[in-house]
């Protein structure tokens, strides 16, 4: 993976450490008020204590925070660092036609799914939805978004991130936005070749990290083998490959992740948000920026003095920024205005 990907992963990782650790419940004192669930948990006392939980606030505290984690791991996390390795985008379309045959061939896939009168097959779906007539009379399509969008030359490629865990229902939805999703592409880029695929960051069935079992894992997601043909489903390793276009991408993100996620984590970010600090130690302060993949700011470093006094109002605002909309993101302005003045 290259230097500026490796970045601004590890960029994404910082956010993300740096939100959680300010919203970790040391105090358990301040909890919501949740009486069914204490006096459920009463009897799991024993349990919880072999496990050195703590008592009941401190599970529901935890419980409520993990829960956080995983909504930011689902709702930024992954799709930044698809951007990034894609060089994709997030994008909504809207206010779009198909023709009334896409349509009526959508409606009949999706029926013919939900009654298994037939299965997922990804090449007679894909020949029912391109190979009508898209000159016909128009009808107005849904609007959707896609997670991950990449537009070359010669083709789209489009990949919905989902939870390893989606609710109940999702994938016949899911399916259907898909097959919306590739007729309103093809007709707004009919020359291009429409790829369109759900991906899912990880197997959670799995003893590997980066490991997984495609067919093991679709039997275990509710009705994805009934709406979901195994060539439109991409797992683990194999998706952020794919994002990518390199091997072994999982265990690269992962190692990031771990190099920077240590219980030194705030210590260290706390240190170098504070460039004065260069001053006070600057071997440990690049040692830092070495480690966390800040190779940006190791350039800007190198040129302390100039900076410093040249442009002290610029250099010395902090490398993140700290407040409650953008808590931990990187301080691009700082970054972008000293890198022209190198």
């Amino acid at each position: 993976m290259e230097k500026a990907k490796q970045q601004l992963i590890a960029y994404e990782v910082i956010r993300v450490l740096k939100t959680k650790f300010e919203d970790f419940p040391d105090n358990t004192s301040q909890n919501r008020n949740a009486p069914f669930h204490e006096a459920f948990l009463k009897a799991f006392k024993p349990k919880l204590e072999k496990r050195n939980v703590g008592d009941a606030y401190n599970l529901i505290s935890l419980s409520s925070w993990l829960h956080g984690l995983n909504t930011t791991l689902g709702q930024t996390f992954f799709e930044n660092v698809a951007h990034i390795l894609s060089d994709g985008e997030k994008r909504t379309f809207k206010d779009n036609k198909i023709c009334e045959g896409q349509q009526r061939v959508i409606s009949e896939i999706i029926t013919d799914l939900k009654n298994k009168s037939k299965t997922s097959d990804l090449n007679r779906e894909n020949e029912l939805i391109f190979l009508q007539n898209i000159n016909s009379a128009e009808v107005n399509a849904p609007d959707f978004t896609v997670d991950n969008l990449v537009i070359t030359n010669d083709y789209i490629e489009a990949i919905e991130l989902k939870s390893v865990h989606p609710n109940a229902g999702e994938m016949r939805g899911e399916k259907q936005k898909i097959l919306n999703g590739k007729a309103v592409l093809k007709k707004k880029f009919g020359n291009k070749e429409i790829r369109y695929f759900i991906g899912f960051p990880f197997d959670p069935l799995n003893n590997n990290d980066t490991g997984y079992n495609k067919e093991r894992f679709m039997k275990s997601v509710i009705e994805l083998e009934k709406f979901f043909h195994e060539e439109e489903i991409i797992l683990a390793d194999k998706l952020w490959d794919k994002l990518s276009g390199e091997k072994n991408t999982m265990r690269e993100i992962l190692d990031i992740i771990n190099i920077i996620s240590t219980p030194e984590f705030i210590d260290k970010f706390n240190f170098i948000n504070d460039p004065v600090n260069f001053e006070n130690d600057n071997s440990k302060y690049v040692k830092i920026l070495e480690e966390w993949y800040m190779f940006d700011e190791i350039k800007i470093f190198d040129k302390y003095d100039i900076l410093k006094n040249k442009y002290p109002k610029i250099f010395y605002q902090t490398l993140f920024k700290e407040n409650n909309s953008v808590n931990g993101k990187y301080n691009n302005k700082r970054k972008d205005l000293l890198s022209v003045l190198i």
